[in-house]
């Protein structure tokens, strides 16, 4: 019994040891801070919108200080071309931006919002936005309707970090074709006799 005992509490202590090794390894090797969010590079879709959509592209220039691009996805569906752009906000909310020529206007810009009503109106840079604000998903939106485009902001993030990415929307020119040159021939190389040289003139023909 009593080296059943002895043998029972070394392996209760051998396990307490090697449980308390895991522990230190699972502390040890945890990432500290918060957790990264990726960064997308959405460079090649601002390329891809200017030369794609029939309209002029909206980027944000500057991108808010502190924010993080992670998510970029531009659709052209039966020539109704679509950007979102998302965004991290400073305070780690998410802002969207979306445009496209989606027709109904009206209604591409209420799903986007996820509410047809407005709350109210807003000056930005100049231009009037339309305020709209869906309760249960904490989603606040911007939207101004142009003539060949509708640019929406939305996202959990308040109203002044959408206000901040709706100013800093700078309008981006079409993309035009580079002009292709026609190539032209050179003329035949003509050889000259060498220096110190004398030409042999050719025997006439002879009748």
């Amino acid at each position: 019994m009593q080296r059943f005992t002895q043998g029972f509490y070394g392996y209760a202590f051998a396990m307490f040891i090697c449980l308390a090794g895991v522990v230190i390894f699972l502390l040890a090797a945890a990432p500290g801070g918060p957790a990264r969010i990726p960064e997308v590079n959405y460079s090649i879709d601002v390329a891809n919108m200017r030369r794609a959509a029939p309209y002029q592209a909206w980027t944000p220039e500057p991108v808010p200080a502190t924010w993080i691009a992670n998510s970029s996805r531009m659709t052209n569906q039966k020539g109704v071309v679509t950007w979102r752009l998302g965004f991290a906000t400073a305070t780690r909310k998410h802002a969207m931006l979306i445009q496209s020529d989606e027709k109904p206007a009206a209604d591409f810009a209420s799903r986007m919002a996820n509410s047809d009503r407005g709350t109210g109106t807003v000056q930005i840079g100049g231009a009037t936005w339309e305020q709209r604000y869906r309760e249960d998903k904490d989603q606040r939106t911007l939207v101004r309707l142009l003539p060949d485009a509708t640019l929406v902001v939305t996202g959990t993030a308040g109203w002044d970090e959408l206000t901040a990415l709706a100013a800093s929307l700078k309008q981006q020119p079409k993309a035009t074709a580079s002009p292709t040159t026609t190539p032209t021939a050179s003329p035949a190389a003509t050889s000259s006799p060498a220096p110190g040289s004398t030409a042999t003139p050719s025997p006439s023909a002879t009748g």
